[in-house]
């Protein structure tokens, strides 16, 4: 009678197991769509500030005078 109770709780470790495990899953595969949403929001962040900057690097050039010996 004793592997009957010793079956039943190793079952019910093994559910209890399988349900940790699927809302750990769960939680890892939000986490992973909102960094995902953030990384693409700051790489499209990013290249707006490297398009700004390399718009000021050319305004900067056509404002400087060219030198008279080149």
């Amino acid at each position: 009678m004793w592997y009957t109770l010793s079956i039943a709780l190793v079952v019910a470790g093994i559910v209890i197991l399988v349900a940790l495990v699927l809302a750990t899953v769960r939680g890892l595969r939000r986490f992973l769509s909102a960094a995902s949403m953030v990384r693409t929001g700051t790489n499209d962040r990013l290249g707006l500030l490297r398009a700004r900057g390399a718009a000021v690097r050319v305004a900067v050039r056509q404002r400087r005078p060219v030198p008279e010996n080149q």
